[in-house]
């Protein structure tokens, strides 16, 4: 027989960092799922990560307090600000221009990022990521 879910809930975990502390902590015991199992079973999945890259994950947990969980790709803005190295955000990202990426650099993203990305192929997954740029403030060089 089939586990009844009793929810899912969303975090953003910085890979193989995760404990027991505050935001991770008090928002998985509120919902009665066992913390210590949580950060050893996600510290094992994003070991090959970089430390410390931000994790968007998806938690379902069930009645009988087990849980699963769906772990993304870091943030396309994340490996952008990686990329450009910006010194601080755009104040007007339309007009303002705070860092550069290369051809390049945003296709070695949009293949990190294919598998979260709602694109049938390369070329579209770079749309993508460029439109991320853009409204970072970030221009794209060829």
């Amino acid at each position: 027989m089939a586990k009844k879910v009793a929810g899912t809930m969303k975090l953003q975990v910085p890979a193989g960092q995760a404990n027991p502390s505050p935001p991770v902590g008090p928002a998985l015991g509120q919902r009665g799922i066992n913390i210590m199992e949580f950060c050893k079973a996600f510290n094992a999945k994003t070991q090959e990560l970089e430390p410390g890259a931000p994790c968007p994950t998806i938690i379902t947990y069930y009645q009988d307090k087990s849980f699963s969980m769906d772990i993304k790709t870091p943030p396309a803005s994340y490996f952008l600000k990686k990329a450009a190295k910006p010194k601080s955000g755009a104040n007007n990202p339309s007009r303002e221009v705070v860092g550069s990426v290369t051809k390049k650099q945003l296709q070695e993203i949009a293949e990190a990022k294919m598998k979260d990305l709602n694109a049938n192929d390369i070329d579209q997954a770079m749309k993508i990521i460029l439109g991320s740029a853009k409204s970072m403030g970030i221009e794209v060089k060829g």
